[in-house]
């Protein structure tokens, strides 16, 4: 791991990283990372803050959900539309980055949710840039629709050269030993059902540029 200011990248990602911010930079665009590596404690805490009801639980519209409505599955299942298992999620491995467009609103006032990368919203204009030009610099959007278990993320990007090497060694078994040992909220739940989660949550996402 290296440092791209205050976050952690994979060597070859921040590389990459730093060459695809330039030539953002050069089309009037402040491109700037909001999420990079990401341990998997940073993910056991958010994951227990939504099983817990003190952080937001949306739904694939970003709409609230009351969380004392859900059943243990179905606040798996919520939980995941937006937040990725600890131990599954793609931010452990440094390939991939959440970005945002700094010129157009700040860190602070930034919410991740769609709106913000459709057309009225701030982040417009750098999705369209990076639909067009991620791909030159090994970057691509693993959460599309229709093409991936994870709810589309106009924010997130992958550097597939090296996270499609990590995706091919993934092994549901190992990242059950893990969980066996985690302080996280419905453990039991969760390793009862791993295997189809980490088939829909991390195998089946937007097939990467040849």
């Amino acid at each position: 791991m290296v440092s791209v200011g205050e976050y952690l990248l994979e060597q070859n990602t921040a590389a990459a990283f730093c060459k695809m911010q330039i030539a953002a930079n050069q089309s009037g665009l402040d491109l700037q990372l909001c999420s990079a590596y990401r341990p998997f404690e940073r993910q056991v805490h958010i994951w227990n803050a939504k099983a817990s009801g003190t952080r937001p639980l949306l739904d694939k519209a970003s709409q609230p959900i009351d969380y004392a409505s859900l059943s243990d599955q179905q606040l798996i299942d919520t939980i995941l539309i937006w937040s990725a298992l600890p131990g599954a999620s793609r931010h452990h491995w440094g390939t991939d980055i959440d970005v945002f467009d700094a010129k157009q609103i700040s860190k602070q006032s930034l919410q991740l949710v769609s709106t913000e990368y459709q057309e009225t919203g701030p982040c417009f204009a750098l999705h369209q840039w990076l639909i067009e030009h991620a791909v030159d610099y090994g970057f691509y959007f693993p959460y599309q629709a229709h093409q991936s278990g994870v709810s589309p993320e106009p924010w997130h990007l992958s550097y597939f050269p090296v996270a499609k090497d990590y995706v091919s060694q993934f092994r549901a078994a190992e990242l059950a030993k893990v969980l066996s040992h985690a302080e996280i909220s419905l453990q039991s739940p969760l390793i009862e059902r791993l295997t189809e989660l980490v088939n829909h949550y991390v195998f089946y996402v937007a097939p990467s540029p040849a």
